[in-house]
């Protein structure tokens, strides 16, 4: 079994319109979810993830949209204390086509997915790509009924 899977404690998956309202909506199901997993809505880890996510979701809008198909964000609570936030559209190219943080007009969003991730990059897929980042989140306690 793969290490990475058996860290999983929780799972969150969501798919959603490819619009910026879609993007919108991904933010807000994201600090919901953290908030029920034990990490409080307005501390510094909820607001980290919040804003890994916002970035990612309007990448994927933005650079990774397919007319007529949507995107998805999966959040894994890791043990450990961490949480994978990942993001997948149905667009083959990556839209981080190089590190972030050159001269054109694009990618300074993900130097802060750079800053705020313990790490991150893109991982391939059948259909798109899904690009993924790992932050850590303090004070998690375990996963609430639902």
């Amino acid at each position: 079994m793969n290490a990475e899977i058996a860290a999983v404690t929780a799972e969150f998956v969501q798919r959603l319109s490819s619009t910026r309202r879609g993007a919108r909506l991904a933010r807000v199901l994201a600090v919901q979810q953290l908030d029920a997993w034990g990490v409080p809505f307005g501390t510094g880890p909820s607001d980290a993830v919040a804003h890994v996510v916002a970035e990612l979701a309007a990448n994927a809008v933005t650079h990774g949209h397919v007319p007529g198909r949507d995107f998805e964000v999966r959040l894994l609570l890791l043990r450990g204390g961490r949480v994978r936030v990942e993001v997948a559209d149905t667009r083959g190219e990556r839209w981080p086509r190089a590190r972030p943080g050159g001269d054109g007009e694009g990618g300074r969003g993900l130097l802060m997915v750079e800053a705020l991730a313990e790490a991150w990059g893109v991982t391939e897929r059948n259909v798109g790509k899904v690009v993924w980042a790992d932050l850590t989140v303090t004070a998690v306690s375990r996963p609430r009924p639902r």
